[in-house]
Parts: C-alpha cells; sequence; structure tokens
C-alpha cells in the first residue's frame, strides 16, 4: 500500500490541527461536489481503512424518517473511493465498477462508514480491486453491508 499522495498528505497535515478533519471534509467535497449532500465529516484515514461519519438530520431521511437508502450509498461510495484513493499507486487510477449492498435494518441514527481492506493486490494491469464498506450505527450495529468492485488501471503516459 502506498500512501504517498496528495490526498494522503492533506490529510496527515490537517487532521492534526482544530477543526481540520473538518476542512478535510470540506476540500473533498469541493473536489467531488455531489458528496455534500450528505455532510459527511471523515473521522479516520489510511492506507486500506477510511472511516466517514455522517449525522442524521433532515437532509438524509426518507418518508419514514429513518436515513435514506442513497444517502447510505453515497456513504459506501465516498469512503471507498477515498480508501482506494489512497491506497493504489500514485501511477494508477481508478473508477467504481459495481456496487453490491444488503440492507440489513432501518438506520435510525447517526452513522459512520467503515471501507477496510486486508491487503491490497500488486497493481501492475488494469485490475478489478474489492473494497468492503460497513455502515454502523450508533448502536454498533451494522445496518448495510456493501463491497464497491472498483477498476483500477494504469494512467495513461502522455
Amino acid at each position: 500500500m502506498n500512501p504517498s499522495n496528495t490526498t494522503m498528505s492533506v490529510w496527515k497535515r490537517m487532521s492534526k490541527i482544530p477543526g481540520g478533519k473538518w476542512a478535510f471534509s470540506r476540500l473533498v467535497c469541493w473536489k467531488a461536489p455531489y458528496f455534500s449532500s450528505i455532510a459527511p465529516l471523515f473521522t479516520e484515514l489510511r492506507p486500506g481503512y477510511c472511516e466517514v461519519y455522517m449525522a442524521k438530520r433532515r437532509n438524509v431521511l426518507n418518508h419514514i424518517g429513518k436515513v435514506h437508502a442513497i444517502a447510505m450509498c453515497n456513504m459506501v461510495e465516498l469512503a471507498g473511493g477515498t480508501l482506494t484513493e489512497i491506497t493504489i499507486p500514485p501511477s494508477h487510477r481508478w473508477i467504481p465498477k459495481e456496487m453490491k449492498v444488503t440492507y440489513l435494518r432501518k438506520a435510525e441514527t447517526d452513522l459512520r462508514a467503515v471501507a477496510a481492506i486486508e491487503s491490497a493486490p500488486a497493481f501492475g494491469v488494469a485490475t478489478e480491486f474489492p473494497v468492503s464498506v460497513n455502515i454502523i450505527d450508533t448502536n454498533d450495529e451494522t445496518v448495510l453491508r456493501a463491497v464497491i468492485a472498483m477498476w483500477v488501471s494504469p494512467k495513461k503516459q502522455q
């Protein structure tokens, strides 16, 4: 796993200062604006592991007052994508190819997405890289399990 990239460098600097995790989270949403819809907060980040928090608030609720399934899918893609970004070598790029989601129970509290991998393969040629993500409520109950198949390939030479 190769942590030598811009995202990881920025996280290491910002996460140590007061308000730095919040500011880092806003920077990620500035780079990928769609994720701002869930107002995420990165709480932990290292190669092979990413944890993102989302508060239960009106903007992420469905018609029955539970956290909307797609808001949780946004958390999955954000955590899984950020893990991938800081784990693959700088010579490679990635894009989500497929996401398999299992909803286990209603999400009734604030949530955290935990993306984790055991180990990364040796990235060379294009390959599918599976990233597991669990969404966990404040009672430590897993409400959603997902696996994102990330397509990782060498960057084109210019």
